[in-house]
């Protein structure tokens, strides 16, 4: 039996509200937020660590990726309600779960973080 070998990571760019870019390698299994965090990706502040407590993580998803990162929970949606300029593409990044097929995602940051 062979086994299949997963040699690369997917990569999530990150688009700043000033417009600069930052790709990095995303694991799969953490999330969008954590990803962010552990390349020190600034816009991202993640207050609550990824409990969804907060809304210091919110990102907009590009359009054409918002059918792969699904829509938010009720849990989600609630405490997007706190965030800044919510649009019908807002997420919290600590909700979505980095995996293969989310290889090239792109999220884009708002203005400021509450």
């Amino acid at each position: 039996m062979k086994l299949k070998v997963k040699t690369a990571m997917p990569k999530i760019t990150y688009i700043e509200f000033n417009g600069t870019p930052h790709e990095v390698d995303g694991e799969v299994g953490m999330t969008v937020m954590e990803v962010a965090r552990k390349a020190s990706i600034p816009g991202i502040e993640a207050e609550c660590g990824g409990a969804c407590s907060c809304a210091t993580c919110h990102v907009y998803v590009e359009d054409n990726w918002t059918d792969k990162t699904g829509s938010p929970q009720e849990m989600e949606e609630d405490m997007l309600d706190f965030a800044f300029d919510v649009r019908p593409n807002s997420r919290l990044s600590c909700q979505i779960k980095v995996t293969d097929e989310l290889d090239g995602l792109v999220v884009h940051m708002p203005e400021k973080q509450f």
